[in-house]
């Protein structure tokens, strides 16, 4: 049990535990209604990291009782999409039951692998949830934009980032187990920016620091904590992309301590210097190259 993050040990299991987003699963939320219907439309939800995206894609399925189906963007193609689409269409659901099939991180499709998606969501062998963090009007092709209806996330406020802590603290099988005095938790708060995934992590992090009866969460000690913490990178993952766009970002935007900042995380991790250096040329590329032509052979 111990080596399944207490994010995921936690993760709810049911609609009603869901901490957050009352805008959209509240009594009077869309998707509240939507589910009370039995009838749902494909959906992209467009919020920052751990707000809870890929969990309701799929409560909303167990609600519904269909079939679901998960991609990640990140290291799926057309085929899997083709694949499971072909799987969906061999059911045979047609109608109130048809499989959902959840994408994660669907801005990192290309124009084709989006392409790919628009005959079956046209026809509804699938109801699509797709999963961004970036703006969908720009990240999302027209034609599969027309055919969703995106539901902004939002991220957790301290109220809810309070509850999550001592639902974690009381439910959680590990962590009930423990003698811990949540002393102080704004850095907790601050550290997690309404990233209730983070949130977990830094707290179980500290938790599994301390070796003591009575676990004491201070500012301080999470502070501490999270600073020897803050160098992990991992180059196969989320933060590979997150962070080279958080780099590219700070050099457009003139900001050359960031920019060192998010170059520095990215070499301790052990960083390909040649994927760096790559993503640099695109940037010169595309910002340069076209206001002078001969500025990348210079």
């Amino acid at each position: 049990m111990q080596n399944i993050p207490l994010a995921e040990r936690i993760r709810p299991k049911k609609l009603a535990e869901v901490i957050g987003q009352k805008h959209l699963i509240g009594e009077k939320g869309s998707i509240k209604s939507a589910i009370d219907n039995k009838l749902i439309p494909s959906i992209i939800f467009w919020g920052p990291p751990g707000v809870g995206k890929t969990t309701l894609a799929y409560l909303i399925a167990q609600e519904l009782d269909r079939p679901f189906y998960t991609l990640s963007a990140v290291n799926s193609g057309v085929k899997d999409v083709r694949e499971v689409i072909n799987k969906a269409s061999s059911l045979g659901l047609f109608g109130k039951n048809i499989p959902i099939l959840f994408i994660d991180e669907i801005h990192r499709f290309s124009k084709s692998q989006q392409d790919s998606l628009l005959g079956a969501v046209e026809k509804g062998v699938i109801t699509l949830i797709g999963a961004t963090t970036e703006n969908p009007s720009f990240e999302v092709i027209a034609p599969l934009l027309s055919r969703t209806q995106v539901y902004v996330l939002e991220s957790l406020s301290k109220e809810d980032l309070q509850q999550l802590l001592d639902r974690a603290k009381k439910e959680d099988e590990v962590l009930s187990k423990l003698n811990i005095n949540l002393k102080e938790t704004e850095a907790l708060m601050q550290i997690s920016g309404g990233d209730a995934r983070k949130l977990l992590n830094i707290l179980e992090l500290v938790v599994s620091s301390i070796n003591e009866k009575e676990i004491v969460i201070t500012n301080d000690l999470v502070i501490e904590k999270a600073q020897q913490n803050i160098v992990r990178y991992d180059k196969n993952g989320e933060q590979h992309y997150d962070i080279i766009s958080a780099f590219i970002k700070s050099i457009r935007g003139s900001d050359p301590n960031a920019a060192v900042y998010w170059l520095a995380r990215m070499i301790e991790g052990g960083e390909d210097v040649k994927f760096i250096a790559r993503r640099l040329l695109i940037l010169a590329s595309e910002d340069i190259g076209n206001a002078n032509p001969t500025a990348l052979v210079i």
